[in-house]
């Protein structure tokens, strides 16, 4: 579970980029948090990621203050969080499994795994047959999944995917879209950022709406409006 307590954040030049902002998201749960620019989506996932700290509040993930961790123990919490980018982000001179086993690698896996475990991924995101392609060679579509794919590899509790269909055309937003709530059908949280209006409508699932640094609204009905 996930749980943000009364958390706010406060820069320097005291602009307010939270304030005093508290929910909580379940095991299982598909959010999607949505709202204009400066709204403060942006800045909730680094203080979620241990990036930044908040100026107040607390942060947990299963009854763990995020922000009394080590070093090391936050590295380890991050490995447990999958995140999709809207600009993908892959290594250009990697081919579609280097990219994925490199994620690997870095999480300590066996080579075994890694044999395993990456076309396992690339079948469940419908990538079987491109995964000794470079990313030049595939669509923005393509390279998204691939993204995803990366994401999932580690078996992560939850995927943070931060505007991920920003550069794709609605064929391929449907179809990332798809992916992960297939990905939440299995088990993961899924927490989604999008200003897609066309997204959230279609997946009926919970939103939390956010201006100027607080949350105007949180309910289930699936809806975008603010």
């Amino acid at each position: 579970m996930i749980s943000f307590d009364r958390v706010s954040k406060i820069y320097p030049d005291e602009s307010v980029a939270l304030d005093n902002v508290s929910f909580s998201i379940e095991p299982g749960e598909f959010v999607s948090i949505v709202g204009p620019s400066g709204a403060g989506k942006t800045t909730l996932l680094k203080l979620f990621l241990a990036e930044e700290k908040p100026t107040e509040g607390d942060i947990f993930f299963n009854d763990t203050n995020i922000h009394k961790l080590g070093k090391k123990s936050i590295n380890d919490f991050r490995r447990r969080v999958g995140m999709v980018f809207q600009d993908f982000r892959l290594l250009p001179g990697k081919t579609v499994y280097e990219n994925i086993a490199f994620t690997m690698e870095a999480a300590g896996r066996t080579d075994e795994e890694i044999e395993q475990d990456v076309p396992h991924v690339l079948d469940l995101v419908d990538l079987s047959s491109k995964i000794w392609n470079f990313p030049k060679e595939l669509s923005g579509g393509e390279k998204q999944r691939v993204a995803i794919a990366r994401a999932l590899v580690n078996e992560p509790d939850v995927i943070i995917a931060d505007e991920p269909t920003g550069n794709l055309d609605p064929v391929n937003t449907y179809d990332v879209v798809q992916i992960l709530k297939k990905i939440n059908d299995l088990g993961t949280i899924v927490i989604l950022t999008t200003h897609n209006k066309g997204i959230i409508d279609s997946l009926g699932k919970r939103v939390i709406a956010m201006d100027k640094g607080r949350i105007v609204r949180d309910d289930k009905s699936g809806k975008y409006y603010i």
